[in-house]
C-alpha cells in the first residue's frame, strides 16, 4: 500500500526506515508537547521569564522561524510576480518549509497566551486596533491560510488522490489561479514582518530598540521585512540540500540554486548597507540626543557583549553576501554551504538581539544588566517545530511530488 502512494518513477527507502524516523522526531515532538500542557496547566512561572523579559526565548523563535520561512513568499513573489520560471523547481518545496514556520510560529503564540482557548480568540473579536501586534496575528494568520491552500495542491498530486477526477481538476484549476494567492502572500507577509520589525521600533523606552521614522514606520519596519526576503532564501537552499545529503540524491538543479542564491546574496548585500546606515545613525545621532552612548548598549558578558553586532552584521552579514553575488562562490559547494549557514545565523541574530538584548539592556540609571536563562519548558517548546519540521518533510518527501526534476535527475534503471 506504502509503494502505491510514492511518486511514479522515483525511489524511497523502505518503510521500517521511514517509520524509524519519524519515531524519533515524534518523541521529540511528544517531549516539547509535554511541555505545552505543563505551561498551560502550571503557568508561565514554569518559563525563565519575569518583570525583565516579558519577552522570552520562545518570542525569539517565533520572530526567527517567521523570517526563516520568508523563502515561501519570496519566491512566490519571485515566480509569479517576476516571472523567474526556474523557480519552479524550488516554490514547492519552499511552500512546504513556509507552512512549518507559520503553523509553528502560530503554536508559539499559543504557548505564550498562556490560555489559548479562552483568550487566544481575542485578538480576533476584542481587537485592539491600535496594536501592531494584532496587525501581525491577523496577517500571520491569515497567510498560513495562504499557504494552506498554495500547499492543497501539492497533496492533491499524490499519485492516488490524483486518480481521482475531482480533485485532479481542482489541483489543475488551483495551478491556474496560484498567482493570485502569491501576490496575496506576498501583501500579508510584507505588513506581518514590517509591524513585527515597527514594533521592537517604537518602544522608546528601550533605546536599544528605538529607532527614528520615515513616515509613520520606524526603520525597522522596513529593515525586517527586507531581511526576511534577503535571508528566507537561504534556509530553503540550506534545507533543500540537506535533504539531498540525506537522501543521497540530486533534487534540484544547479541553475536554479545559483539564481535563487544570487538574488539572495544582492538582496542580503543592499540589507546590510541598509542595516550599517541604520546602525551608524542610531549610534551616531539618535543615541547622543537622549545622552547615550554606543557602547551602554554592550556588556562585558558572553551574552550581549559588542562581538554580537560584528557577528550580525560581518561574518553573518558582509561575508555571505559576497559569497553569493560571485559566480566563483556560488559555484563551491563548500562556499556555498558557508554562506546559506551563516545567512541564517545572521537573521537569527538580528531576532536575537532585538529581542532578548533589548529586554537585558537597563532601561533605567540604577538597574544593572540582566541575564536570562530559560528553563527546559522553554527549551522544548523551542525545538518543538524542528521536529514538527522533520515529520512534515519527510511525509511531504515521501509522498508528494514536491521536487519536479528528481525523477529526471535519478533516472531509475530498467
Amino acid at each position: 500500500m506504502d509503494s502505491a502512494l510514492i511518486p511514479k518513477g522515483v525511489k524511497r527507502c523502505p518503510l521500517p526506515q521511514f517509520l524509524g524516523g519519524l519515531a524519533v522526531a515524534g518523541v521529540v515532538l511528544l517531549w516539547g508537547v509535554y511541555a505545552i500542557l505543563l505551561i498551560w496547566i502550571k503557568g508561565l512561572h514554569v518559563t525563565g521569564m519575569n518583570d525583565y523579559y516579558g519577552f522570552a526565548l520562545w518570542i525569539w523563535a517565533d520572530l526567527a522561524v517567521i523570517a526563516l520561512g520568508g523563502g515561501a513568499f519570496f519566491t512566490g513573489f519571485l515566480r509569479y510576480i517576476v516571472g523567474k520560471d526556474e523557480i519552479k523547481n524550488i516554490i514547492n518545496f519552499a511552500v512546504t518549509i513556509g507552512v512549518i514556520c507559520y503553523i509553528s510560529a502560530l503554536l508559539i503564540l499559543a504557548i505564550d497566551v498562556g490560555q489559548p482557548l479562552t483568550r487566544a480568540w481575542h485578538i480576533f473579536w476584542h481587537a485592539n486596533v491600535h496594536s501592531m501586534l494584532t496587525e501581525v496575528a491577523f496577517c500571520l494568520s491569515a497567510y498560513l491560510v495562504v499557504l494552506i491552500i498554495e500547499y492543497i495542491p501539492l497533496v492533491l498530486e499524490n499519485r492516488q488522490i490524483d486518480k481521482v477526477p475531482f480533485f485532479h481538476h481542482l489541483s489543475h484549476n488551483m495551478h491556474e489561479v496560484m498567482a493570485v494567492f502569491a501576490a496575496t502572500g506576498v501583501f500579508l507577509s510584507c505588513f506581518h514582518q514590517g509591524s513585527l520589525g515597527g514594533v521592537a521600533g517604537v518602544m522608546f523606552g528601550r533605546p536599544f530598540a528605538f529607532r527614528e521614522h520615515l513616515f509613520i514606520w520606524p526603520w525597522t519596519f522596513f529593515l525586517f521585512t527586507w531581511s526576511a526576503a534577503a535571508y528566507g532564501p537561504c534556509f530553503t537552499i540550506f534545507l533543500a540540500k540537506l535533504t539531498e545529503k540525506i537522501t543521497g540524491k540530486r533534487l534540484i538543479k544547479d541553475n536554479v540554486y545559483d539564481l535563487l542564491a544570487k538574488i539572495s546574496g544582492w538582496m542580503i548585500l543592499t540589507y546590510i548597507i541598509a542595516k550599517i546606515a541604520d546602525t551608524w545613525y542610531w549610534a551616531a545621532v539618535t543615541l547622543p540626543s537622549q545622552g547615550h552612548t554606543l557602547m551602554d548598549f554592550y556588556s562585558n558578558n558572553a551574552f550581549y557583549g559588542i562581538w554580537i553586532l560584528v557577528a550580525e552584521i560581518g561574518v553573518c552579514g558582509i561575508l555571505p553576501a559576497l559569497i553569493l553575488v560571485t559566480k566563483k562562490g556560488r559555484s563551491s559547494s563548500t562556499l556555498i554551504w558557508t554562506a546559506v549557514i551563516l545567512g541564517c545565523i545572521g537573521v537569527c541574530l538580528n531576532r536575537w538581539v532585538m529581542i532578548l538584548q533589548t529586554m537585558a539592556v537597563p532601561s533605567i540609571p540604577f538597574d544593572s544588566w540582566q541575564l536570562y536563562m530559560p528553563t527546559w519548558p522553554e527549551v522544548a517548546t523551542t525545538i518543538l517545530p524542528v521536529a514538527f519540521g522533520v515529520i512534515v518533510v519527510m511525509i511531504s518527501y515521501r509522498y508528494l511530488p514536491i521536487f519536479p526534476q528528481e525523477q529526471e535527475l535519478n533516472p531509475i534503471e530498467p
